[in-house]
């Protein structure tokens, strides 16, 4: 078997699906950190980002459900077509928004609710559609693996461009921007040969077709285990990305550039951890990786918190970058190989319920939490909590004898 690090690049669809989605995800997150800093700098409120982060996922949670079974259903391809053009059309009402009105941070966040609604179609049938992108199964796990380090090389870029463009054309211009990136992945998605879907009679309810996923992650605690674990890290520990313009701004008396450089610092260390995951062996225990890098993560978190050393902020937020980035993708492998297809749309669903859903929770939580306490010393908390999840379930994913597969 090819052991190249890029061997999903053989699959052309695959080819193509990333260099599209590569260009989009940029756009996405400087529309993200731009909706953060824009209503931080009108409140100045902990609260109101913890807010902003439940508006914009918490009905990805909701709508998740649904979002699963119609990927089960119908033909992922288109589903995920719709869904790539109505986020454009979001994305440039939200420019609209703010470019030519007097606008409220009420209407932010009523946007960012729509956006949620879309995610919840848009994540399970993206992800469930990479299974037929990829022409040799065996290539699946890298092709899980170099798609998540996409997403962190995004992550990388677009914070740093938005900041530099959130100072020089204001909040406006980037959520233009991102409209015009999801072009990109449009394009690539209509010049993808993708299999005719053959469609199959559906005389079950959709609430049924659901909960025939959760009986089937009960049944398959290899799966459900992992599903539980990815809930805790997102509701304790990854909403500490939710208080980093506080960091920027009150902390280290930045500005927009400053909040853009932490983001990307986060990014940068959460590439090098997905090009990281992708070179590990197919012999390789990802389950002792998955607790390892959450207990790094929680250090990572705990150093970083009352850092007030700029630079050496940014290697420590680096650091949980690394670590934090095998989270999901290690869990997503083991989901996407271990469910059998007729059901991976709706275990999928149940993931972005568990990681879309409980982040933004978290995201209030910590936002209520370091009002009173403190940021730094919530981010202390949220790194004690990270090294408790590791500890708890350890034994727990040892026990249930996870599938080993290479990432």
């Amino acid at each position: 078997m090819n052991t190249s690090i890029f061997r999903a690049f053989r699959s052309r669809n695959f080819s193509l699906y990333f260099s599209g989605q590569s260009v989009s995800l940029i756009g996405t997150w400087m529309q993200r950190t731009a909706v953060y800093w824009l209503v931080y700098t009108q409140t100045h409120s902990t609260f109101m980002l913890g807010l902003t982060a439940f508006a914009s996922q918490f009905s990805s949670f909701l709508f998740s459900p649904w979002g699963g079974v119609i990927s089960d259903r119908y033909n992922r391809y288109r589903v995920t077509i719709i869904t790539q053009i109505a986020s454009m059309i979001q994305a440039f009402l939200l420019a609209i928004l703010v470019l030519f009105t007097k606008y409220t941070v009420w209407e932010i966040f009523a946007i960012s609710v729509v956006l949620g609604v879309i995610n919840a179609f848009d994540l399970p049938a993206r992800q469930s559609m990479i299974n037929e992108l990829v022409a040799k199964k065996e290539d699946l796990p890298n092709a899980i693996a170099l798609n998540s380090s996409m997403g962190k090389l995004a992550w990388l870029i677009g914070p740093a461009l938005s900041g530099i463009v959130l100072e020089k054309l204001g909040a406006g211009t980037c959520f233009l921007i991102n409209g015009f990136s999801y072009m990109a992945v449009i394009t690539s998605l209509l010049l993808i040969k993708f299999p005719a879907c053959i469609p199959h009679p559906h005389s079950k309810k959709v609430v049924k077709e659901f909960k025939e996923g959760y009986v089937y992650l009960k049944d398959t605690p290899s799966i459900g285990i992992v599903i539980i674990f990815i809930a805790c890290v997102s509701l304790f520990v990854l909403p500490f990305r939710t208080l980093l313009p506080v960091y920027a701004k009150v902390i280290f008396k930045g500005n927009a550039s400053t909040f853009g450089y932490l983001n990307s610092s986060v990014g940068l260390g959460a590439l090098v951890g997905a090009f990281f995951l992708a070179s590990l062996k197919s012999y390789t225990n990802i389950k002792k990786v998955l607790v390892v890098n959450l207990l790094i993560f929680g250090v990572a978190l705990g150093l970083f918190s009352h850092m007030t050393n700029f630079p050496v902020a940014l290697l420590f937020a680096m650091i949980a970058g690394f670590a934090m980035m095998s989270q999901t993708t290690i869990c997503n492998t083991i989901i996407q190989t271990g469910a059998s297809p007729e059901m991976r749309g709706r275990v999928i669903s149940y993931f972005a319920m568990a990681f879309f859903g409980l982040e933004p929770l978290g995201g209030l939580l910590v936002g209520t939490i370091s009002k009173y306490a403190g940021t730094p010393c919530t981010v202390l908390g949220q790194g004690i909590a990270a090294i408790l999840i590791g500890i708890v379930f350890l034994p727990l994913l040892n026990k249930d004898r996870l599938k080993e597969k290479t990432i």
